[in-house]
């Protein structure tokens, strides 16, 4: 059945407040029963500059438009050929228009101007509604309005936005976590929970009168798909843009550390402000007592009373200071602080001797790396965490998920990594169509699971609710004009009016990747014998005495630390390094699809996808190339734009999608879930499963890697091996290894 004119209202603005768009909705209804009279172009334009004020979309409401006059014109037509409608049909209409008003649907004072939906329609009806009540509710929409907006103009004018510099670190701390150690925040609450909140990037809204409940201790997942505005709210939620509670502290793992001459491990202990505040206190004080001391004891007995009292009240006012700092200091554990620094590098990678390296000598995602350890050694109340699994290997992620399950205080990650979040999280939180949606007591697996059955509840619901419209639509329409039969259309139009407006659930987003077909080779395909590699030939050896080989048939995930040698593996078998000993063995007719983990540094992003093809694997039209790249995704004008406008994942997709022009026997992936969010992954995996052709990955991504492999080699103290078990096994003999070296604690 097509849509009446109401729900395409409804529809073309699902996101602003739902009292415009029903006031829309109703209006335009109005207007279609009584199209006789109406000036159609100007109902029309009305409704719009409604919509646009509220924060519609301008395309969606333009199409509208565009429908809305090309059906009431030609009904205004058909109608005008009629000769009348009779006092049965006006009765109807009038009973529309109050019904319309009783359930506040009237516009008076919304936008500054008053709408009088009878005048409009060419006629006056004596209305029954309560005016008071009326106006009493329209000034308390107006208030609401006025509110969000004067929201939206803070959050996008905010200064704190921007990025915090390095030697502004302490004091932006301290504001926004200024009660840490204070007595304030004790015996209140330390749940959040923020209501009826909007929040824009620019001028795009990424979420609509929404609430974000977080219950302390509690594990949130955040997920949604790329784009949607997750990096955003975490944002928020750290420049406290939106209202967090004063006592409740916040630190969001967001930038990486700026490198200087700083040792790794005091860098973790500088990040709790308050602690390293307090000791530079400790230490003046008692250097003030010190010094006080020394005056004391050399004033003579004989010397001046008053100033011998005054330095004694200002020694004991310093020594109850000094007191109060040590108390606080206690209650921070300060005296186990670098252990507990020690301890949480380690569990992240960074060796005993690391640990004393200058900041600056560590890459960007080791300095990642280090501000994630600065927020776990500061315990915030809430521990903001955007893709913590990207800058990690596995021994570090398994070391990450087991810390958190024992995190006391309230954790919100943003992760499609669904091993990590059916470890870590208590809950999950959907973020999508510009709201949140929450799923209690739900790891991944469970919101999934939840999800699927939430959606045909609310098709069915959705379709129930349809059948029923469609019945009472059809009874007034056959008798609207019939007087014998006024009083039961009138009951059914009631009855139609206070119906809830459903909607559509949401099709999720599905993608397909597909790599072509393998014709078959004869093996050895590819093999390491006895490979011996350093870098200059005389520097530190990076891998010894490896022997291994991938075939057609293999599945296999290279796992192991950074900087352990996965990538020097990788390089050695396509041939980008040559061994110092040893020899590698290749099949003369093989061709690897190699998907490199900073792919993106090696395309042109000024040009189109299909440019960079036919540039790289020239011979194909322009059509056979959109063609192949909407097989992972990049359909319509995607393919044509210039690459720098395309999202990461859509760059990763590119990137994939350039892999089968080769016809590759063997797909060689380092890393190749970064930047793609679940339905990527999920395309990924399945793809790389009905790929004929050999694999081989390295992924800190276990789901991934559960989904995938078959083999599982680690690479560990400078050599390669076949490990005889399963990445689970794997992630237990890293805990069992970390808790026997005293690393692994929980909080």
């Amino acid at each position: 059945m097509a849509p009446t004119i109401a729900e395409q209202v409804r529809r073309a603005a699902p996101s602003i407040d739902t009292v415009v768009s029903e006031y829309c909705a109703g209006y335009m209804a109005h207007v279609e029963r009584t199209i006789v009279n109406a000036n159609v172009d100007a109902e029309v334009e009305f409704v719009r500059d409604l919509l646009l004020n509220a924060g519609a979309s301008a395309r969606s409401v333009a199409s509208l438009c565009d429908a809305l006059i090309n059906t009431l014109i030609p009904l205004q037509e058909a109608a005008a050929k009629q000769s009348g409608t009779g006092t049965t049909a006006r009765k109807l209409d009038q009973a529309l228009v109050i019904g319309a008003q009783r359930d506040g649907l009237s516009s008076v004072g919304l936008f500054g101007a008053a709408v009088d939906l009878d005048a409009v329609a060419g006629r006056k009806v004596d209305s029954r509604v309560d005016k008071k009540k009326l106006e009493k509710a329209e000034r308390k929409i107006a208030a609401k309005l006025e509110k969000r907006v004067m929201k939206n103009v803070e959050y996008e004018a905010s200064k704190l936005l921007n990025e915090v510099p390095a030697e502004d670190y302490d004091k932006f701390f301290m504001e926004v976590n200024p009660l840490m150690l204070g007595n304030s925040g004790q015996g209140k609450s330390k749940d959040i929970k923020i209501e009826n909140f909007d929040l824009f990037v620019a001028s795009k809204r990424i979420l609509s009168d929404s609430t974000l409940t977080l219950a302390y201790g509690h594990r949130y997942g955040l997920i949604g798909q790329n784009g949607i505005g997750k990096s955003t709210l975490l944002r928020a939620l750290s420049r406290r843009e939106l209202n967090v509670p004063k006592h409740i502290t916040i630190l969001h793992v967001e930038q990486e550390v700026i490198g200087d001459d700083t040792p790794a491990l005091q860098s973790v202990l500088d990040a709790d402000v308050w602690r390293k505040h307090l000791l530079l206190d400790q230490e003046k004080f008692t250097k003030q007592i010190a010094d006080l001391d020394a005056k004391l004891e050399g004033m003579d007995d004989d010397g001046a009373e008053e100033t011998k009292k005054a330095l004694e009240i200002e020694r004991s006012e310093l020594e109850a200071t000094l007191v109060d700092i040590y108390d606080k200091l206690t209650e921070m554990e300060s005296d186990k602080a670098e252990s507990r620094a020690a301890s949480i590098l380690y569990g992240l990678g960074f060796s005993q001797g690391q640990q004393g390296n200058p900041t600056k000598s560590f890459s960007g995602g080791w300095r990642m790396r280090l501000a994630l350890a600065r927020a776990l050694f500061c315990r915030p109340d809430l521990l903001l965490l955007d893709e913590p699994s990207n800058m990690l290997d596995v021994p570090s992620i398994t070391f990450l998920s087991h810390y958190l399950q024992g995190y006391p205080s309230t954790v919100l990650v943003v992760s499609h990594d669904r091993a990590f979040l059916n470890e870590v999280a208590t809950d999950i939180i959907h973020q999508h169509s510009e709201r949140l949606d929450y799923y209690k007591n739900s790891n991944f697996d469970m919101f999934y699971a939840t999800r699927e059955e939430r959606r045909k509840n609310q098709r069915r619901e959705y379709e129930s609710q349809m059948n029923y419209r469609k019945g009472l639509q059809t009874f007034i329409d056959k008798f609207r004009y019939n007087a014998a039969k006024a009083a039961e259309a009138q009951s059914r139009i009631k009855k139609l009016e206070k119906l809830p407006v459903l909607e559509l659930p949401e099709e999720e987003a599905t993608l397909t990747f597909r790599f072509p077909e393998v014709e078959k080779l004869s093996p050895p395909i590819v093999q390491l014998n006895n490979v011996t590699f350093s870098y200059g030939g005389e520097g530190r050896t990076i891998l010894k005495n490896a022997d291994l080989g991938v075939q057609m048939d293999s599945r296999i995930a290279l796992v192991g630390g950074n900087g352990s040698g996965k990538t020097t593996v990788l390089k050695l078998l396509t041939g980008q390094l040559e061994p110092v000993k040893g020899m590698v063995q290749r099949n003369a007719r093989l061709r690897i699809g190699y998907f490199a983990q900073h792919h993106v540094d090696a395309m042109d992003l000024k040009m189109s996808a299909v440019g960079w093809m036919a540039k790289n694997w020239p011979g194909r039209s322009e059509e056979e190339y959109r063609r192949h790249l909407g097989a992972f995704g990049i359909t319509g004008t995607l393919g044509l734009q210039q690459m720098v406008l395309l999202s990461g994942g859509q760059k990763s997709r590119v990137a994939f999608a350039c892999l089968g022009l080769s016809n590759p026997h063997i797909l060689v992936l380092d890393e190749p879930s970064n930047h793609l969010d679940t339905a990527g992954l999920d395309a990924l995996a399945e793809a790389v499963n009905k790929f004929e052709g050999g694999v081989l990955i390295v992924s800190h991504d276990v789901d991934l890697i559960s989904r995938t492999s078959k083999e599982l080699w680690v690479c560990d103290e400078g050599t390669v091996r076949q490990y005889p078990g399963t990445i689970q096994q794997y992630k237990e003999d890293i805990l069992a290894k970390a808790d026997s070296a005293g690393v692994v604690q929980k909080h």
